[in-house]
């Protein structure tokens, strides 16, 4: 998953501060002094990015309100608050073809039906979504369900036939998992 943006504006000692410990942050740090043209292609490019600004503005989506007295300890709570509510908004939309997956609430959908999945269906369809080629059935015991390869089971088999049967009877699609010799891949 990429880093979250967060654009500092008008405050170069708070920017500084933040820079020095970039390394411990799970996000990208952006600095303007000025509303200028850099900062508007910004802005627009990046609308879910987070602006902290001396300056009250009611015109960014998402904003914090920086004045002197601030604590850093209690700006970095409000960053991680953010954070957590844009993970929560990512994690809640994701995409594979015609379908959009819940993460949050674990389900799947389509234009005309939704579908309840399992956590496990879920990690299985992530893993294949971000996979560029097919997936062995080892391949996805050890890293779907932390297998050892060693282990001689049908899970993965299991697993993918009462999920294209799921599939099937919620949006009438037997082509949403393809298998072949080389394994499992998903029909985008």
């Amino acid at each position: 998953m990429s880093k979250l943006n967060i654009a500092i504006y008008k405050l170069p000692v708070l920017y500084e501060i933040l820079v020095e410990i970039k390394s411990e942050l799970n996000f990208n740090l952006f600095n303007f002094k000025e509303n200028d043209d850099n900062f508007r292609k910004f802005i627009k490019n990046n609308p879910e990015s987070l602006i902290i600004s001396p300056e009250a503005n009611k015109d960014f989506k998402n904003f914090i309100f920086y004045n002197k007295t601030f604590k850093i300890k209690k700006l970095l709570q409000q960053i991680n608050i953010y954070l957590s509510k844009s993970n929560y908004g990512i994690k809640s939309n994701i995409s594979i073809g015609k379908y959009k997956i819940d993460t949050n609430s674990r389900l799947i959908s389509n234009k005309s039906a939704i579908l309840k999945l399992t956590e496990r269906e879920i990690n299985l369809l992530i893993y294949l979504k971000n996979s560029e080629d097919e997936k062995t059935s080892l391949d996805l015991q050890k890293n779907v369900w932390k297998h050892s390869k060693d282990l001689e089971t049908h899970t993965v088999e299991t697993h993918i036939y009462r999920l294209r049967k799921k599939m099937y009877e919620s949006f009438n699609d037997n082509k949403f998992i393809v298998s072949n010799k080389s394994g499992y891949k998903l029909f985008k």
